[in-house]
């Protein structure tokens, strides 16, 4: 069996290498560089090395009270939309599932439209109704808008992971007189527990990333640390203060895919696909 896997596996050849060696590069060098500015002091032209490094950017970075506030209202931000997203796209995706009703296809289908078309286009016509509602500059307002971005992770995601579910273990909980709503929680639910797992991680990541809603509805009242980023860039050319944000903002995708790794596990991700 051994020697009919290995004999099954494909050699490594000059194109793959080459390729991976491009995609690593062009993957992780960007990061490598940011990593390098955020503790860097002192950085001149030609010199390929820094010539300081030191943690000064550091501590004026985080000594900005705007930085603290600007994290506190993305963690907030990102727990309010990925818990309202979660209460109102689960049920969706279970009835998408599971239930058979006039429209469903096209209604499912249209969940992809907020991302089918320029993404800026969209929120420049939602903002102008915002605008009538008084949700410009607001914490809700951005919440509201930043939700909508969650609808393709929310709905497609866990309509996998309920379709991916044996129906047999369900017919057998049934057959022994088990309630619906019993075997909603014994069965249905562990089986696509950790694919909605990972769409909720991925919820709450793409939420405390999101930049364009929350400075198109959320200026100037809201800044999030995305948002706040970006002012620093583009108000001070120092680019130690951007890397060091940068840095911070690793840290929720940091966690969450140390938590995925650990606590959901990759067999659990390709049952939930259906693999």
């Amino acid at each position: 069996m051994r020697a009919m896997r290995l004999s099954s596996a494909r050699p490594l050849t000059a194109s793959g290498l080459l390729l991976a060696f491009v995609l690593s590069v062009v993957v992780v060098l960007p990061l490598l560089v940011v990593g390098v500015w955020a503790f860097t002091e002192i950085w001149r032209y030609p010199s390929v090395l820094p010539q300081q490094f030191g943690l000064r950017f550091w501590q004026q970075t985080l000594s900005r009270s705007d930085v603290w506030s600007a994290l506190s209202l993305s963690l907030a931000l990102s727990t309010v939309v990925t818990l309202a997203s979660a209460i109102i796209c689960l049920p969706a995706a279970y009835a998408f599932a599971r239930l058979r009703f006039p429209g469903r296809d096209l209604l499912f289908f249209s969940f992809l439209a907020g991302h089918a078309f320029p993404k800026f286009g969209l929120l420049v016509a939602i903002a102008g109704i915002f605008l009538q509602l008084d949700l410009i500059g607001t914490f809700w307002g951005v919440a509201l808008i930043q939700l909508v971005n969650t609808l393709m992770f929310m709905i497609w995601i866990p309509v996998a992971a309920f379709q991916a579910v044996d129906r047999r273990m369900e017919e057998a909980a049934r057959d022994v007189g088990a309630s619906p709503l019993r075997v909603f929680w014994s069965i249905t639910l562990p089986q696509a527990a950790p694919t909605i797992a990972a769409a909720v991680l991925l919820t709450f990541v793409g939420t405390f990333y999101e930049t364009e809603g929350a400075w198109l509805i959320g200026a100037p009242g809201i800044r999030t640390m995305p948002v706040l980023m970006i002012s620093f860039i583009n108000n001070q050319m120092v680019i130690q203060y951007g890397a060091v944000l940068s840095v911070m903002l690793w840290v929720p995708s940091f966690i969450a895919l140390m938590f995925a790794r650990r606590v959901i596990g990759g067999s659990a991700f390709a049952k939930g696909f259906g693999g």
